[in-house]
């Protein structure tokens, strides 16, 4: 599973109401480009390179799975969108908006249209200062140093001033109220491709099942009458332990967790998997265990059609998962849909997921964080 990418983007504006101007660029890029998570104060310099009004800028850390270059081609349609017209081969101009791309993780990329870090960066004090409130953790990979070092060592002596505080429109979703959140969904759902961005997002710390590491795994899928039981029984006593560990670690009243799973599901497998006789056995097992075990304060399960999840599976590529029947899915659905009904003390979402790709396209991340958020409102 492949970790976002953080990236710092520079916003400048000298044109019609610059902090109006900040505040839009600042909401499209979260609505349409990628997860704004952090936002500088907006800071007046003087132009750089030519004579006109003084800029308004900012910088923001972006979160990502995107290439740079898709970042790039995003921002150059946020500004055309915002009036900007580009003039090629008549140097620094006044404009409405202006976005760059200043660092990619700690990538080096030089092409024809984009060079990463930014080459001007450290020769530039509006775009060094408002990333120092960005609190990086970020060293120059060719020169070295870190935000504070290039600020230090900046050669430019503009005068370059906070005017204004700005959001992150991430603080609009307040997931944090809740300590323990788990997302829940059948195979190939997405549950921990989601868990991992929101844990990123909202700086939570995360709890994810350890499936990989099951050795009836692979067996099970090739002979589930004989290897049912033991994968159960496998995967209830590795979830126990794993969150009995990693819970213990946390504060669960001041710590915000998000899991990729709750321990139910190993109630919902075991009733689909499990002859009658070895079902009430397990069953009983899993109450004496259930009652030692901390309830998520919101619990979402994400809703897939089968035919979905077949695709998912088929394009992550685990050789053991590619007989799975639709059939087999099927009965996973039911069996967490019967389990949500009959809840009656655990604060349930239910997210359908099946048109949406929350990787691939920021407004379904969106959506899924505004759902979470209308729960939160009701």
């Amino acid at each position: 599973m492949k970790s976002q990418h953080q990236v710092v983007l520079s916003i400048g504006t000298n044109q019609g109401n610059r902090l109006e101007n900040i505040e839009r660029c600042l909401q499209l890029i979260h609505q349409e480009v990628a997860t704004v998570i952090k936002v500088s104060k907006v800071y007046e310099a003087p132009s750089w390179g030519f004579d006109s009004d003084a800029f308004y800028n900012a910088a923001i850390l972006i979160h990502t799975f995107d290439s740079a270059d898709v970042i790039l081609e995003k921002a150059l349609r946020i500004e055309k969108q915002m009036g900007r017209v580009r003039s090629e081969g008549l140097g620094y101009q006044s404009r409405s908006i202006d976005i760059d791309v200043i660092t990619f993780d700690t990538e080096i990329i030089s092409s024809d249209q984009l060079e990463i870090p930014h080459p001007l960066m450290q020769e530039r004090i509006f775009v060094l200062k408002p990333m120092m409130d960005l609190n990086l953790e970020w060293i120059h990979p060719v020169l070295n140093q870190s935000v504070l070092e290039l600020l230090e060592s900046c050669q430019d002596e503009s005068d370059c001033v906070a005017v204004q505080n700005l959001e992150s429109p991430l603080r609009k979703i307040a997931l944090e109220q809740f300590n323990y959140v788990a997302f829940e969904g059948n195979i190939g759902a997405g549950k921990t491709t989601l868990a991992t961005k929101i844990a990123e997002d909202f700086n939570a710390k995360s709890v994810l099942e350890r499936f990989a590491d099951n050795p009836f795994l692979p067996k099970f899928y090739k002979d589930q009458n004989r290897y049912a039981f033991p994968l159960e029984m496998s995967f209830l006593a590795d979830r126990y332990k794993q969150l009995s560990d990693d819970l213990s670690q946390f504060d669960l009243f001041k710590d915000f967790i998000v899991a990729d799973y709750h321990i139910f599901k190993s109630l919902i497998f075991a009733k689909i998997t499990l002859a009658d006789d070895e079902y009430r056995l397990y069953s009983n097992l899993f109450h004496i265990i259930y009652k030692e075990m901390p309830k998520p304060d919101l619990y979402v399960y994400l809703y897939q059609n089968s035919e979905r999840l077949l695709h998912n599976i088929k394009k992550r590529g685990r050789s053991y998962e590619q007989e799975i029947p639709a059939e087999y899915l099927d009965k996973i659905n039911t069996g967490y849909l019967d389990y949500i009904k009959s809840q009656t003390d655990l604060n349930i979402l239910i997210i359908d997921v099946s048109d949406r790709d929350f990787v691939k396209n920021h407004e379904d991340y969106l959506f899924i964080l505004g759902e979470i958020q209308n729960k939160i409102n009701s």
